[in-house]
């Protein structure tokens, strides 16, 4: 059997491989401290699982626009025009199987071959994958820790050649958790005007800021980068519905009906009781993801504080999402052997930087319990005092 040589262009998610691995441990009775999934550890609140209970007693069972529900999408334009005062409507927006999906139809979409996608490093693991599938061009463009891991305007401009089609924008992020400040977001949006190139701001995380941190979406800066920016975002992590698979893409109109046409061949509608849900999560109070965040909050503080008090880590303190990305290069390990010693000597799972294309750093999620926090920096600590001697 000859499969498709799109198959071998990419690896497997690591971060998923790894959390079955902690899981299957944890069902075969081993006590494994994970820190690899980026999954909210709280149940989805009563009120969203009430509107989709309601609307499975309603019959809301059938199939739907490929669009997503004509409530939900107006929810959603209705909320990116109160929260950023971007006035979408409609049919600016799809509602897809998840915020990953979202963006597996847009670089369909957008890219073929010849198409250049700008990537900064370090970056979510399936974007690369997600351009090469497409028959694109990864450029990935490497950050440092002394800018917070954060691309800079000469970095973008010095990256975009005639090929460039896109750039991919994530803030706050996945690995690291930094947020560009306002003023970062403006100096970028002035180089993909002046360049003349679209920008996929992914937003999933934007709910979950600290310390004052303030989020500025790139499309809001002004009506030309409204015209060049798509929004993608979803559900999952600030109302902890990650297994409700709920995203969506909002820009412009001939943008997302093309991804429409792709989502109605391949996976029609997104669950359709569960967008109900999704338009409750919007409408109703948002007291709910201001406790969580709280809670974050609280975790970071501990995670942080007990990462930096390990010989030979360095852990710069993120200002969103519920990530820590401390750098092991003193250990003297890449971060596969890190990972994967933890793992073994310790019980303890956490996402190696290679996936997110730095070797020399390793991811850990803080979203959840304090006690697995508590429990897993003491294992991580007697590891690494172990390896340095």
């Amino acid at each position: 059997m000859k499969l498709a040589a799109r198959v071998a262009k990419v690896p497997g998610s690591m971060t998923l491989a790894i959390d079955s691995k902690a899981k299957a441990l944890r069902k075969a009775g081993v006590d494994v401290c994970s820190f690899s999934a980026g999954e909210p550890d709280f149940d989805t609140p009563d009120h969203i699982k009430a509107a989709a209970k309601q609307a499975l007693d309603e019959g809301k069972t059938r199939y739907g626009p490929a669009a997503g529900e004509l409530g939900l999408r107006t929810t959603i334009a209705n909320t990116l025009n109160r929260d950023h005062g971007l006035s979408y409507q409609p049919e600016n927006i799809i509602v897809t199987n998840g915020g990953k999906h979202s963006l597996f139809n847009l670089m369909l979409v957008l890219i073929e071959a010849g198409d250049e996608v700008i990537i900064p490093s370090p970056y979510w693991l399936s974007y690369p994958e997600m351009v090469k599938l497409a028959d694109g061009t990864p450029v990935i463009v490497p950050t440092r820790v002394e800018n917070n891991y954060k691309i800079t305007p000469a970095e973008l401009e010095q990256a975009i050649t005639d090929r460039t089609k896109l750039f991919v924008l994530n803030s706050p992020s996945n690995p690291t958790g930094f947020v560009y400040t306002p003023e970062e977001i403006r100096a970028l949006a002035k180089v993909i005007v002046d360049r003349d190139i679209l920008v996929v701001a992914d937003e999933i995380y934007h709910k979950i800021l600290y310390d004052g941190a303030e989020h500025l979406s790139i499309a809001s800066v002004n009506p030309e980068t409204y015209q060049r920016t798509i929004i993608s975002s979803g559900f999952a992590k600030a109302y902890s519905m990650t297994g409700w698979r709920i995203g969506y893409l909002a820009g412009d109109a001939e943008i997302i009906k093309a991804a429409i046409k792709i989502q109605g061949h391949s996976t029609s509608n997104v669950c359709t009781f569960a967008q109900f849900g999704a338009i409750a999560a919007l409408e109703s109070s948002q007291d709910c993801v201001e406790e969580m965040r709280q809670a974050f909050a609280k975790r970071r503080e501990v995670i942080h504080a007990g990462l930096n008090n390990i010989p030979g880590l360095i852990c710069p303190k993120p200002d969103g999402a519920f990530y820590m990305f401390p750098n092991i290069e003193q250990t003297g390990m890449t971060s596969l052997e890190f990972a994967d010693a933890l793992l073994e000597a310790e019980k303890v799972a956490v996402i190696p930087g290679l996936a997110f294309g730095t070797d020399t750093c390793i991811r850990l999620s803080y979203a959840t319990d304090l006690a697995t926090i508590e429990e897993g920096i003491k294992r991580i600590d007697r590891f690494v005092r172990s390896r340095l001697g």
